[in-house]
């Protein structure tokens, strides 16, 4: 009996072991959207892990041992319209609020903000920063104001920085001042050659007013969207060879030789024209000022910036504007083209951050003065209100901006079938993250491998997931 009790015990303990095996395994934490919207960034059951992946299914292998470019992170654009929303249309509380679950690290934990240098077409009126009478000039810069920005800008993106100390600012112009340009307009025309050296002490003196208000700027684009000129709200055309010109002998030494550098990145507009960036880079003056190149998505392909990264292996790569809009209403297939095209392509092809276009706009798409009356913000503010809708955009953002942090590398992935989309990502803590969708009209089985472990689902079509899971490395 003794013998036949110890067996059993033997067998108990054994039975009980193999039970609890599995839960020592890493588990894959995972959040969904439906292309129905009925899942919005919606926890999902865990998924335990296998020892290997099975033959039955699509293989899609995670290698963390192939890291790629460091992130800079996600998040959109602090314009006019979007600071007056948030200092006008919500209760201190309401805004309070909203910040922290926009910017905080328990919420969307957006860490990336463009700010225009000067009015946008979301703007209240247009103006730049240095305005005068028709035919006066100001080369030194008496009249410089940052009046207008320190209304409501400024005083919002401090108290975004106030929630996310962490949040890095990218800055673009829309027009240099008229006096500058040959049109002597905010609207249309070029800058002026003889006024490059005002221009890029413009930039510095913006660049010192920013730091003074403890919102230090990290890069810079010389113009928003180069190649247009709109009709009816501030733009300027600046082309390759004046880019080059103003970048190589003017701006880059200026802001190379500030206390805190600034990066310079050109383009900043659309996947159409690689050509331009190129012609910009190959300028022997302009190359070393030249930190990367940012892209825009109303025209041409995602694979323009690969082609240009694959030219300039050196070059830093950002995706810095896309604006939703009521041209596009189906949640699903906004989603799906979102996370392929603003996520998923720009950083496999090196990108280190995406920025959509207004943090947040009203429910008659503004206020705007001129340009896209129908754009969408990431959420929506009602004016009467002050109601918080959350758009497609908001969850299109979450899916990355909660789980890819700051200092995270993608990582190598491969496989997974001819509908999948993704990317994946190693954070400091050593997680990892894969954003992933299902871009077929049928449900994918499929298993992610990292390492010695693997992971089985079935994504329904159009879904998109974030998985997160520890690294072999790190599990427990």
């Amino acid at each position: 009996m003794t013998l036949r009790r110890g067996l059993a015990a033997l067998a108990a303990l054994a039975l009980s072991a193999c039970q609890t095996l599995p839960d020592r395994a890493p588990k894959m934490a995972v959040w969904a959207s439906s292309a129905d919207a009925s899942r919005k960034l919606e926890r999902q059951a865990d998924i335990r892990a296998l020892p290997a992946a099975t033959s039955v299914v699509d293989e899609l292998v995670i290698d963390p041992g192939q890291p790629d470019q460091e992130i800079v992170g996600f998040g959109a654009a602090m314009t006019d319209s979007s600071a007056l929303l948030l200092r006008d249309k919500l209760t201190p509380a309401a805004r309070e609020a909203l910040l922290r679950e926009l910017f905080g690290t328990d919420g969307l934990a957006l860490n990336f903000m463009r700010l225009p240098i000067g009015a946008s077409d979301f703007s209240v009126r247009h103006y730049s920063l240095n305005d005068l009478a028709p035919g006066e000039t100001d080369p030194q810069l008496t009249r410089f104001s940052m009046a207008e920005a320190e209304a409501a800008q400024i005083p919002m993106a401090q108290a975004a920085r106030r929630v996310n100390p962490d949040l890095v600012l990218m800055a673009s112009p829309w027009s240099a001042p008229a006096w500058m340009k040959d049109s002597a307009s905010l609207i249309k025309g070029q800058l002026k050659p003889e006024h490059y050296g005002a221009y890029a002490r413009y930039f510095a003196r913006y660049l010192d007013a920013m730091d003074a208000a403890g919102l230090p700027v990290r890069y810079v684009s010389v113009q928003n969207e180069p190649d247009f000129e709109p009709a009816n709200y501030p733009g300027m055309r600046v082309p390759p060879a004046a880019r080059a010109a103003f970048i190589g002998q003017h701006l880059g030494p200026l802001l190379s030789a500030r206390k805190h550098p600034v990066r310079v990145l050109d383009w900043d507009h659309n996947w159409d024209q690689p050509q331009q960036p190129l012609a910009v880079l190959a300028d022997p003056v302009a190359n070393p000022f030249v930190a990367g190149v940012a892209w825009h998505c109303y025209a041409g392909d995602p694979a323009a910036m690969e082609t240009v990264r694959r030219a300039h292996p050196d070059k830093e790569v950002f995706f810095t504007e896309c604006s939703g809009g009521q041209w596009a209403p189906n949640w699903g297939e906004t989603l799906g083209w979102m996370i392929d095209n603003l996520i998923i392509a720009p950083s496999r092809a090196g990108s280190r951050g995406t920025l959509l276009w207004n943090l947040a706009l009203d429910e008659n798409y503004g206020p705007h003065l001129g340009g896209c009356g129908d754009c969408r913000g990431v959420v929506t503010i009602d004016s009467r209100s002050g109601a918080v809708t959350r758009n497609v955009e908001y969850y299109v953002l979450g899916h990355v901006s909660r789980f890819v942090r700051p200092g995270a590398r993608r990582v190598a992935s491969q496989g997974g079938g001819a509908d999948l989309r993704h990317a994946a990502f190693r954070n400091p803590d050593g997680t990892l993250a894969l954003v992933l969708r299902n871009g077929g009209k049928s449900a994918a089985a499929l298993a992610i491998r990292s390492g010695g472990r693997a992971w089985q689902l079935s994504v329904p079509a159009g879904e998109v997931l974030t998985l997160v899971w520890p690294d072999e490395g790190t599990a427990r």
